[in-house]
């Protein structure tokens, strides 16, 4: 973990108040999928935790949604701009127990960080199912960089206006996998949770003050005793968890 200083390179909008930044900087400390940033915005007291997108020769793609002032800041940030960034936060997904056919979960602000998964994954081999659940079709992104990196591809609406209608788990009973990984909402993560037979493991989403474990703002309890989301999380294992 370390603070870095990053150059915005674009700014665009993919779906309904959703948008994609890159950024220019050092991304070394970023080690993993699942892990989070934690962005200094001019005006603001606390830090916005974003999860990494993806993270290559020195280029960090972050994913986040416009709903609420700082990140409508964000949303409205032009190329060229610097941002202090915490970088390399979390534990990240363990990609040891993924098995050949692995399926990744992810629901509206959970789909960023299936994206490194996926490339890394397929880098190894494998041959992951992606499920990406919306609200409607307006809020769809992502699908065709996907299926670019080769993985095969389920979009779910709740509304039916694309894709299957419903929930994630509607799109499941369909697939067959050898492990899975999710993140997103937790009454989705909860749902995941009843409806797999595999062990798997989860990104909570949670209010984080410092994004590194000091100030416990974001702890709960597991099987093994309390974690912090923010730095022993966000990702945990199906046999941790406690609803």
């Amino acid at each position: 973990m370390k603070d870095v200083l990053f150059e915005l390179i674009s700014n665009r909008r993919i779906a309904k108040n959703t948008y994609e930044w890159v950024l220019g900087g050092d991304t070394s400390d970023i080690t993993a999928p699942g892990q989070f940033v934690n962005i200094k915005l001019g005006g603001f007291y606390l830090r916005r935790p974003i999860s990494v997108c993806d993270a290559e020769d020195g280029k960090l793609t972050i994913i986040f949604k416009a709903v609420g002032e700082g990140t409508e800041k964000m949303a409205a940030a032009k190329s060229g701009e610097h941002f202090l960034t915490l970088s390399g936060l979390g534990n990240g997904y363990n990609l040891d127990p993924s098995g050949q056919y692995p399926l990744l979960i992810g629901g509206g602000a959970g789909v960023p960080p299936m994206y490194l998964l996926a490339k890394k994954l397929i880098a190894e081999g494998k041959e992951p199912t992606v499920i990406l659940g919306f609200g409607s079709k307006d809020e769809v992104f992502y699908e065709e960089e996907f299926k670019a990196l080769g993985a095969r591809v389920l979009v779910t609406t709740v509304d039916g206006s694309y894709g299957i209608k419903g929930f994630v788990t509607d799109a499941m009973s369909a697939v067959e996998y050898t492990y899975f990984y999710t993140c997103g909402p937790e009454p989705m993560l909860k749902a995941i949770y009843n409806a797999t037979a595999t062990s798997g493991q989860f990104s909570f989403e949670e209010r984080m003050g410092c994004g590194f474990g000091a100030c416990m703002g974001c702890s709960c309890k597991t099987k093994y005793g309390n974690k912090r989301i923010c730095r022993d999380g966000p990702v945990l294992v199906k046999e941790e968890i406690i609803w």
